[in-house]
Parts: C-alpha cells; sequence; structure tokens
C-alpha cells in the first residue's frame, strides 16, 4: 500500500515510517511534486489535519493522512495550541518557541502540558480521524538532543527525562504522534 503523507517535514516522515509496517509504503509531498505550502489556516489541531489532507486529495488525487500536532499548556488556556510552530514568530524556530513559552512559564507553578497530535486519513473515498495525546510538563530548562520541536522541555508523565533525552525507539511508543500513528496503523492493517 501506497500512502502519501501531506508533509515535508523530514523529521515526522521518518518518525512515521519507522512506526509503519513495511508494507505501507509512504510518499512526501516533494515525491508527489507538491512544493507548495499547504495553508493550515483552521483555529484547531483537528481542523488544520483536515485542510492538508483534504488540499492533497482534492489538488493531487491520492489517498493521503496529514496529521497536525500542538502543545497545550494549562497554565496559558491551551497556548501555544494550534500556533505551536510559530508560537514566537512565523520564522518557526524552535529555540525562539521554547524561549517564548519558558518566559511565559517563568511565573507560573502549574507546569502541566500534554502535546495532542490528530491524524487525518482519506482512503477509498472516506475520511477517518486518530487523535494520540501525551500528558507531561514543561521543564524548566531545555534537557536532551534527540527529537525536535519543543522535545527538550517536555517531560512526559513517569518519566524524569524529556523526549529529547530518550531514545526514539521510546518516544515514538509514548508519544502523542506514536498513539495517533499506531490508531492509523491498526486501521489500515484492517483496510487492505
Amino acid at each position: 500500500m501506497k500512502l502519501v503523507f501531506a508533509s515535508n517535514n523530514k523529521n515526522k516522515i521518518k518518525e512515521i515510517q519507522q512506526l509503519l509496517p513495511s508494507s505501507i509504503e509512504i510518499v512526501s509531498l516533494e515525491d508527489i511534486g507538491c512544493h507548495e505550502e499547504i495553508p493550515e489556516t483552521a483555529d484547531t489541531i483537528e481542523g488544520n489535519a483536515i485542510l492538508k489532507a483534504n488540499y492533497v486529495t482534492e489538488k493531487y488525487g491520492y489517498d493521503c493522512f496529514a496529521d497536525d500536532t500542538g502543545l497545550e499548556v494549562e497554565a496559558l488556556n491551551g497556548a501555544p495550541g494550534v500556533y505551536s510552530a510559530r508560537y514566537a514568530g512565523e520564522q518557526r524556530s524552535s529555540e525562539d518557541n521554547m524561549d517564548r513559552l519558558l518566559e511565559a512559564l517563568s511565573d507560573k507553578t502549574n507546569r502541566s502540558a500534554h502535546f495532542k497530535t490528530v491524524i487525518t486519513l482519506n482512503i477509498k473515498g472516506n475520511q477517518y480521524h486518530f487523535t494520540g495525546i501525551a500528558k507531561g510538563q514543561i521543564s524548566l530548562a531545555r534537557a536532551g538532543s534527540e527529537g525536535f520541536g519543543y522535545d527538550p522541555i517536555f517531560q512526559p508523565v513517569g518519566y524524569e527525562e524529556t523526549f529529547a533525552q530518550l531514545s526514539s525507539e521510546l518516544k515514538n511508543q509514548i508519544s502523542h504522534r506514536g498513539k495517533a500513528t499506531q490508531l492509523l496503523i491498526s486501521f489500515l492493517k484492517n483496510e487492505k
């Protein structure tokens, strides 16, 4: 089975491909000749996943899946949420985003947060949604060099380490994206 993953984020593509069985081949946006920026104008994480999946299906005609992820911090009323990638500006700098978040929490004792990933799958004319959530808290400082995005400051429940300190295998098992992807995989195994 070949599916387009509506992303140009090589880290995400690699992470998802590691989780999928070899019988499912992931094709990137670049592979199908989609070089334009897909609009992410919805005001929810679910909405952006739907927009991206529909864009590829409608414009290029492929079965595909798209994800959107946000970090929702309790003390900030769910921010940065849908704006996680551009929290500190349109330059989408992970370093700037982490700096802004740590600053916003500098006087807060409640550091509870969760990552949420929604995957929208368009296949055989139908649409399905899979959601994964990883609960945790925002650490006081960066730690670790693995992963990407907010991983160096997100400490999942039950762990002393941040996502950036965990092996990719362990992170894939417990992460928001890992959980949503496992739901997607279970579904695809029954779709053959």
